[in-house]
């Protein structure tokens, strides 16, 4: 694929990148080992500094660094924006409690001990990380593992998706902008074909990975053969499953559109299976219906728009072929299910009931804007529904009975579970998944966390 900035909107080309040659290559792994070496020994004072220093960066450059995500992959622009702000939060987050989240841990002593022995582990960077990243929050994603891994000690190397190059550049910038050392950072612009070579290198300590199931499966074997430590955030295809007891349901079908909507409907964490009690099957599905129909299709640099583009051609056409061949396997459509014939990467809000489960829709991620329908008897029911997919990233559930919450939380498969509330990505906050969605933890105490050694050190 090449590196390059292609409108969503329009399907124009608007600049194109050379990819580094492999002598380039050779020089930036380098400079990362290089510059590891010194900022290894830098203070968390000293990061936490820089890292507030890019976060004023962030807010103060906001409708820029926006614009650029909005050109490069079609969100629209007040999501951008919004992208950034939660840029600056994860951050000053990172700055301000990563020194805890690293600080020493003292054990009890076993009987051997003496009686003045201190024993206690001590978390120390890895080296240089290589973040392979994607382009549906081409900011964010890059940023909640920046933050931790450099608070960490760690030096980063960002091979971004080649369709945001030009994102991928002004994250390295602002880093470099705020103070971080000289190769603490570093965008390579580079194809998917060298990855491998990267993760081979031994100046490589560690990888992480947000992406799809296969390009998941490839890292972490990779990762695996070289016993190296690796972070995998892949796909999901999370439940929304609706109980007779929620209060308001029109709040729930808003919380719904939302979810599903968000990004384009280009999200890991977007609500996609809609598992629904039949008591109130019907009505929910109606007023899904309405309200998708009633979102506004457009420019997403416009304010009124609801629903901009999907970031690439490819996904608009592997997203209609997976709701055709789920319409001739007998699946129910309601409403949208054609792409718009205008310029553009442009898929309508769809949704599809009666899911048979040889269609496509009932195993597949649908990675856009497209809801999935499902009846439930009862809770049982729900769950098995939920749990019938070899994702199990996040999920949701909406239920006032506190018997069903419980349940809920206990029994839906997934890396995260949020009770009346749609799922979130957040610093505060343990993200990743289970099954087939991936391994590992980012965020919270997690994040500086996932690449360090955790050193047990005894001192008799």
């Amino acid at each position: 694929m090449a590196i390059a900035t292609t409108n969503p909107a329009t399907g124009e080309t608007v600049k194109e990148f050379d990819a580094l040659t492999s002598e380039q290559l050779e020089e930036k792994l380098q400079r990362a080992w290089d510059a590891f070496q010194s900022y290894r020994d830098t203070t968390f004072e000293q990061r936490a500094g820089w890292l507030h220093a890019a976060a004023d960066i962030f807010d103060a450059e906001n409708e820029r660094l926006a614009e650029l995500a909005t050109l490069e992959m079609g969100k629209t622009f007040a999501a951008a924006k919004a992208e950034v702000t939660k840029c600056a939060l994860g951050c000053r987050w990172y700055a301000d409690h990563a020194a805890e989240d690293l600080a020493d841990v003292e054990w009890p002593k076993p009987a051997n001990a003496s009686e003045n022995a201190r024993i206690f582990t001590r978390y120390q960077p890895l080296g240089p990380v290589l973040a392979i990243m994607p382009w549906n929050f081409p900011y964010w994603q890059v940023l909640r593992f920046a933050a931790p891994a450099l608070m960490a000690g760690n030096v980063g190397l960002l091979k971004h998706a080649s369709n945001v190059p030009q994102v991928a550049m002004a994250i390295e910038d602002v880093l470099t902008r705020a103070g971080f050392p000289d190769g603490a950072f570093q965008t390579l612009l580079v194809g998917s074909s060298v990855i491998e070579g990267i993760i081979d290198d031994d100046r490589v300590r560690a990888v992480t990975l947000t992406g799809s199931e296969p390009a998941g499966r490839e890292v972490g074997a990779r990762a695996g053969q070289n016993v190296k430590t690796s972070v995998l955030e892949l796909g999901g295809s999370d439940p929304f499953i609706v109980m007779p007891s929620v209060e308001d349901l029109d709040a729930v079908v808003t919380s719904a559109v939302s979810s599903r909507m968000l990004n384009n409907g280009q999200s890991c964490i977007n609500a996609k299976r809609f598992i629904v009690h039949e008591q109130i099957a019907d009505e929910f599905t109606q007023k899904l219906v309405e309200k998708m129909e009633s979102l506004t299709i457009g420019d997403p640099m416009e304010e009124n728009t609801d629903l901009g583009p999907m970031s690439q051609g490819n996904g608009v056409t592997d997203l209609d072929e997976q709701v055709q061949d789920s319409i001739k396997a007998g699946a129910r459509l309601l409403t949208g299910g054609e792409r718009l014939d205008r310029p553009g990467n442009w898929y309508p809000p769809t949704v599809l009931a009666d899911i048979p489960k040889d269609a496509r829709a009932y195993r597949e991620e649908l990675f856009g804007p497209v809801a999935l329908v499902f009846r439930a008897r009862d809770a049982d029911d729900a769950i098995r529904i939920a749990n019938d997919s070899d994702f199990g990233l996040g999920g949701s559930a909406w239920t006032t009975d506190e018997a069903e919450k419980e349940r809920f939380a206990n029994e839906v498969e997934s890396g995260m579970v949020y009770i009346n509330k749609v799922t979130e990505s957040t610093p505060e906050v343990p993200f990743g998944g289970a099954k087939n969605s991936g391994y590992g933890r980012e965020l919270a105490s997690f994040g500086p966390q996932s690449f360090v050694n955790a050193k047990t050190i005894w001192i008799q």
